[in-house]
């Protein structure tokens, strides 16, 4: 097989993208001399950290058990924001953070985040007023990074933006505007961003151990190639624990090292979305509905052509790599969404439900299992042995919160205290070509990341693949050539990693994912030379169609 061979078509300009062949990068990680920095887990932060320590000249090695984003990072609202109610909560420095990293973002990968217009109706006479007042505050902390300005409407101008929207006691609404992202395929922008830099990355790579030396310090890991259950080790003179809310895990191997117990530092919560189609809210705004019956915000966002309905805050004690929304998290989303939509979706037309679990840090005090009152912020903690590791955040701070860990590291004296200043804050991601300079172009949402637009300044390459002109998902954009570039270019190896997080075709239409399968493990051999990891494709794609749910 020779995974270099491309369609006769004209090689396009620019540079090629990375090939990711597997063998040649864990050959690399093994017999690497010693990193400066090794990154335990894949998804938005470790991702993130890695793109900035390769881009101040540091060696950087990141190991992801499962896949880039398999996790919490692929399950998000798909919302680049500042959070509208965290500032009803009155975490001013939390938003005012979170809406200048939104313009960052949204410059730094245009293909993949945009502009996204916000309505909140209003059916008490008061809300407009209030609400209004709170978002133009919203705007004033975005200060010249603002998308656009916050408007008082009429009830017929909101009937006109959501025609869907419930008109029974309707009093007029709120425009605001926020962003909007594809979160799977931004994770494996910045782990193809990471690797053009120099770093080494590799999923599928399951850390053992945390290695210690003489003097009980942490210098690296023993981890675990999923795929031959090979075992090796990587010295770095720093290791950062990323895991999300798997921290604690890692937390113990380096402490068990060291003959140390740990206290758990996070506290899970579960959120949970829905997905139906366009006709059930067929607009260019999102719907925003700042307080439901539980005291969440519930958000109704189209994207890629079709609405996501979500979310919800639900305590977990356990930390399942593929959570399930629980029936009473469907109904009240459901139940929810038909308090504000005229025409209200039905368990039977449910497209795709899937949950994710939020790393909330753990407070001093017990919270009495209210997860609402946990901090979203995130937290950094060094440990006896030097080991950094950081959970909680968001994924429009995950930039910002890259730069916090590698001061920690830094003051911890792990990494030289004298080291280039970051350049993430202007750094054009893998597929955007060069950033411009200026505010991001306001374009509808629904375009967003559909088909080649996903693949920016790459699309060219993809085309110039076999299959390019052979569709497997015609609605959604999916072709042969994009599971290609998937094994050749973004690390896929199973037909989940193609139509769950290359293709999101798994989150917008479980059906129709099986459908396509079987063609996408038969493309994947072909690529692969070798049968793709064996999961049940099929099983798991039933869950995410809620087949057992009545």
């Amino acid at each position: 097989m020779n995974t270099d061979s491309y369609h006769p078509n004209p090689v396009p300009a620019g540079p090629a993208p990375l090939p990711t062949r597997r063998a040649q990068l864990l050959s690399q990680l093994a017999n690497h001399p010693g990193f400066d920095l090794l990154v335990i887990g894949g998804g938005a932060t470790g991702l993130g950290v890695a793109v900035d320590a390769v881009t101040r000249g540091l060696s950087v090695a990141l190991v992801e058990a499962h896949d880039f984003a398999k996790g919490t990072s692929s399950r998000a609202t798909k919302l680049v924001h500042g959070g509208v109610r965290y500032l009803a909560q009155g975490n001013i420095g939390l938003v005012r953070e979170a809406l200048h990293e939104r313009a960052s973002l949204l410059a730094n990968a245009p293909h993949l985040a945009q502009p996204l217009p916000f309505v909140m109706p209003s059916y008490k006479l008061w809300e407009t007023a209030f609400y209004g007042a709170g978002l133009r505050a919203y705007d004033a902390l975005a200060g010249a990074a603002g998308l656009g300005a916050t408007e008082l409407l009429s009830t017929r101008s909101v009937t006109a933006l959501l025609p869907n929207v419930q008109r029974h006691g309707l009093r007029g609404g709120v425009k605001y505007w926020d962003g909007q992202f594809d979160d799977a395929r931004l994770a494996l922008a910045l782990a193809r961003t990471a690797a053009q830099h120099g770093a080494l990355l590799a999923n599928y790579c399951r850390v053992a151990s945390v290695m210690h030396d003489g003097q009980g310090r942490a210098c690296g890991a023993t981890v675990v190639d999923a795929e031959t259950q090979q075992h090796f080790a990587i010295q770095a003179r720093c290791v950062v624990n990323a895991t999300g809310v798997w921290v604690d895990a890692v937390r113990a191997l380096d402490e068990q090292a060291a003959g140390r117990s740990v206290a758990p530092m996070v506290s899970p919560s579960q959120g949970a979305h829905l997905v139906v189609d366009r006709r059930f809210w067929p607009c260019e705004h999102a719907l925003l509905v700042p307080k439901t019956h539980d005291g969440r915000v519930l958000f109704a966002v189209p994207w890629l052509g079709k609405v996501i309905l979500g979310t919800t805050d639900h305590p977990r004690s356990d930390l399942p790599l593929e959570p399930r929304p629980l029936v009473q998290e469907l109904q009240f989303i459901l139940q929810e969404a038909g308090r504000y939509l005229a025409e209200a979706p039905e368990l039977s037309d449910v497209l795709s439900a899937w949950a994710g679990l939020r790393p909330l840090v753990r407070p001093t005090a017990d919270a009495g299992g209210n997860t609402k009152g946990i901090s979203r912020e995130h937290t950094v903690q060094t440990s006896a042995s030097g080991m950094v590791t950081v959970t909680g955040g968001k994924w429009t701070t995950y930039r910002a919160m890259a730069e916090d860990v590698i001061r920690h590291c830094q003051l911890a004296g792990v990494l030289p205290v004298k080291l280039p200043g970051s350049i993430t804050r202007n750094l054009a991601l893998a597929g955007a070509g060069a950033r411009e300079a200026g505010r991001p172009q306001l374009t509808h949402s629904l375009a967003l990341s559909q088909g080649l637009q996903a693949y920016g300044a790459d699309a060219p390459w993809v085309q110039a693949l076999p299959g390019a002109d052979a569709p497997l998902a015609p609605d959604l954009g999916l072709t042969e050539a994009m599971v290609r570039f998937a094994v050749r270019h973004e690390y896929a190896r199973s037909v989940e990693d193609v139509l769950a997080r290359r293709s999101r075709l798994l989150f917008l239409d479980a059906r129709l994912a099986v459908q396509v399968a079987p063609r996408v493990a038969a493309l994947l051999e072909e690529e692969l030379g070798q049968r793709p990891q064996g999961e049940d494709f099929a099983a798991l794609a039933g869950q995410y169609a809620l087949q057992d749910v009545g």
